[in-house]
């Protein structure tokens, strides 16, 4: 079966509004493994409707800390849980996932010390085992290997870009303004996942979300615009680019046509604008 990427949250940052999409969070399926990166809202419910049975979950990598990439890891844990997952899940993620994962435990201490006395089940913590990891190897099995690149992201200081290699190879940007060192980590990729910003939104979006000119500041200083996605993809030399993270992702006056034609100019090959519940299989 060949890989396949599922984008189950394409939106970058937390807000969600009705009829938009969910914050970032995808499937990749390779090398007979399906492993999740980021968490954001929604993705336990993005991941049943993609036809992934929770009691089969059993990696998740977080790519760093901002809530729209880890806000529902807790969750979907421990959703999958109660559904009958017997473990073992292995949460990999930044410097603090720990913490963050202590601290849902001690949220949900209650529930579940009821769920393990009056249903039988495991103790959580026998099922999950978390993973903090740096730049370099993430993971290494016979089949899969990936690997992390610090990137730029400021003010978050542990932010990866991840790339999985097995017969083919996929890079995730996670969030960072534009960084050529990605280029290289990405070289030759079958699929490059890229975030990607219009300029031309950001006004309408930080009025809309009550921010100020702190907020229009860190989108454009933490940040890569679609098009500048584009010449990483094209320095990288890889096979599709997919942009995923779209800020603005839920403006009725920016559709598909604007982001292809910020990205056409230095861009020729294949294009996705990453939408939720999208497929892409990589041959």
């Amino acid at each position: 079966m060949p890989a396949r990427l599922t984008l189950l949250g394409t939106k970058g940052g937390p807000a969600i509004r009705p009829g938009g999409p969910m914050p970032t969070a995808s499937l990749l399926e390779i090398a007979g493994r399906r492993v999740v990166v980021d968490c954001g809202l929604g993705v336990t419910r993005a991941l049943v409707a993609a036809g992934m049975d929770l009691r089969d979950l059993d990696s998740i990598v977080i790519t760093h800390l901002h809530s729209d990439h880890v806000l529902e890891l807790g969750a979907l844990i421990h959703t999958a849980w109660t559904t009958g997952a017997g473990g073992p899940i292995t949460v990999y993620g930044p410097a603090g996932i720990t913490g963050y994962w202590q601290g849902f435990l001690a949220a949900l201490a209650f529930d579940c010390a009821i769920r393990v006395a009056d249903e039988g089940r495991r103790p959580l913590t026998d099922l999950v085992s978390v993973q903090t990891y740096g730049e370099g190897v993430v993971a290494a099995w016979p089949t899969l290997r990936i690997e992390a690149l610090r990137v730029h992201h400021p003010p978050v200081d542990a932010c990866y870009a991840l790339r999985f290699t097995s017969d083919v190879s996929v890079t995730f940007s996670a969030d960072t303004c534009v960084f050529p060192p990605l280029a290289t980590f990405a070289r030759g990729s079958d699929v490059l996942v890229h975030e990607a910003l219009l300029i031309d939104g950001i006004a309408a979006l930080v009025a809309k979300t009550g921010g100020d000119d702190r907020l229009r500041a860190h989108l454009l200083a933490s940040h890569t615009t679609a098009a500048q996605a584009a010449g990483i993809a094209r320095d990288a030399g890889v096979h599709h680019l997919v942009l995923h993270h779209l800020i603005p992702a839920d403006d009725p006056t920016i559709g598909e046509a604007d982001w292809r034609a910020a990205v056409a100019p230095i861009w020729p090959g294949c294009l996705s604008i990453g939408r939720d519940g999208m497929v892409i299989s990589i041959p």
